[in-house]
């Protein structure tokens, strides 16, 4: 086994029909820019039913149709904000956790370590999250909290930390594959290639190896590392 083996994320997303949600962060191949990309998928008609919509530096799920939500609250949450000098993404409402309590002086892992993965039995969704740290240079965490048994009866709580490296990232996701129940996402975060590429040329890239029945939203972001300067990209099935 090559544990330094590096995937293509596009590769990846073609091999699974339904990985949930997930999220990418790394570093643009000639070392500039701090890449981050958040995709959600779904199989009800609950979850299809959104979109994602950017307010300033936040980025928020929406229903599209407000007269078919069901139950709006795991579906609608801030998905990106920032928070001083970091960018916070992930996939539920400890996004306004993270950034609340980092406010008040904890760590991203403290932070985390209130919360609990999603009460949806008998998935037991995880709670996935990543932070780009940005004052002074670029490096990241990543966090999944997930059930320790079928049964939901505790939580496992795992926070990685990545240096900038140019051309790699990290790639992380809810669902392992396309069962019932659906299970954990098993492991570390996938060590994947960022390629040299714009974020429209990259969002098009993940878009198109997204399951076509399945995947609602992406949402792409290049910050380059010394100017600050942010490129950003945002596609809804639902337009």
């Amino acid at each position: 086994m090559n544990i330094y083996k590096t995937d293509s994320a596009a590769d990846l997303l073609k091999g699974n029909a339904y990985a949930g949600r997930g999220i990418i962060i790394g570093t643009s191949a000639n070392g500039r820019y701090a890449v981050t990309a958040y995709f959600i998928m779904g199989r009800s008609q609950n979850s299809r039913n959104r979109i994602f919509i950017k307010d300033g530096a936040t980025v928020r799920t929406e229903p599209f149709d407000s007269s078919k939500v069901e139950d709006p609250s795991l579906i609608i949450y801030n998905a990106v904000r920032e928070n001083g000098g970091d960018l916070v993404v992930t996939n539920g409402d400890q996004t306004d956790t993270v950034c609340d309590l980092m406010a008040e002086g904890k760590s991203f892992s403290e932070a985390l370590a209130t919360r609990c993965f999603e009460p949806d039995s008998p998935n037991f969704t995880p709670r996935i999250s990543g932070i780009l740290h940005l004052d002074g240079g670029f490096d990241y965490e990543m966090s999944i909290l997930k059930s320790i048994d079928p049964d939901g009866s505790d939580c496992c709580r795992y926070t990685y930390a990545y240096p900038s490296k140019a051309g790699l990232g990290h790639f992380i996701h809810t669902y392992q594959e396309d069962v019932n129940p659906l299970p954990s996402f098993e492991g570390e975060p996938r060590r994947v290639a960022i390629p040299q590429a714009s974020a429209h040329e990259w969002a098009q890239q993940l878009w198109a190896s997204l399951n076509e029945d399945n995947k609602v939203s992406l949402y792409v972001s290049m910050i380059d590392v010394h100017t600050g300067s942010r490129d950003s990209v945002i596609i809804n099935k639902h337009n």
